[in-house]
């Protein structure tokens, strides 16, 4: 790959009826082919799951059954897609839901796809490792940069703010093949990103907590940083060396 301001990126954002992969559906899809300096090509719709969609869903994003009826189906969307997708490299705020998403949709309806396998960029751990957001959602990340409102939680909307987000926070990379050898390595995060700690720094977050969180199926970055925390303690960091006035005896 040469610098990076020269590749073709694609980015992705999928609402669905839930966030199982297996069992809920795709009810809009958007996605924009772009460089640096243009969008190329972009295509959305809304699109009929054949499903209800459970309220807590139609809460986040406003898309209600009614607003799909006569809309296509999924299979009928996901090859011109896919062919869209084919060959570039994928960028989207967790991106790896929403690969799962489509993956799962052209299983089901035997369309063939490599998108698992296609190599892709998460803004989420990109917006982690710039780490001077306090949260990393794409709508913070977007007030953060001063980034225009795209209007609601959908999904071109959301979209287009996530290109410009990938570009503010790619500016201290040269080659996209840099993003790529940084992101193998796990980062180390500054506060507990979700559960009852949330928003605290590791430092603070009772011990017995972080060896329940440390079994857990977290993403890579998580658990990275809880197991640091923890060996900070091992060593002596942390409570147990400030509680304990004999620690340097």
């Amino acid at each position: 790959m040469g610098l990076i301001r020269q590749d073709i990126f694609v980015c992705i954002d999928c609402e669905s009826t839930g966030l199982d992969p297996d069992k809920d559906r795709i009810i809009e899809i958007a996605v924009a082919r772009f460089t640096f300096d243009q969008i190329l090509q972009s295509f959305e719709t809304l699109v009929d799951p054949e499903c209800e969609i459970p309220q807590i869903s139609q809460d986040i994003h406003k898309i209600s059954s009614d607003m799909l009826q006569g809309k296509p189906k999924i299979a009928q969307v996901l090859p011109d897609l896919l062919k869209m997708i084919d060959g570039h490299v994928i960028v989207g705020h967790g991106i790896g839901f929403d690969i799962s998403l489509i993956a799962a949709e052209a299983k089901r309806h035997q369309i063939p796809t490599n998108i698992e396998k296609q190599k892709f960029i998460d803004t989420l751990r990109l917006a982690r490792l710039y780490g001077e957001s306090p949260i990393n959602s794409l709508e913070k990340l977007r007030q953060h940069f001063n980034i225009e409102p795209e209007g609601a939680h959908r999904a071109m909307s959301d979209v287009t703010v996530n290109i410009e987000v990938f570009k503010y926070l790619t500016k201290t990379f040269q080659t996209t093949e840099q993003i790529f050898e940084t992101l193998k390595k796990p980062i180390k995060l500054k506060v507990m990103p979700l559960g009852k700690h949330k928003g605290r720094k590791f430092d603070e977050i009772p011990i017995e907590y972080l060896l329940w969180a440390e079994r857990k199926d977290f993403d890579q970055d998580l658990l990275f940083s809880i197991r640091s925390e923890l060996r900070n303690r091992k060593r002596g960091g942390g409570f147990e060396q400030s509680t304990n006035p004999f620690a340097d005896l």
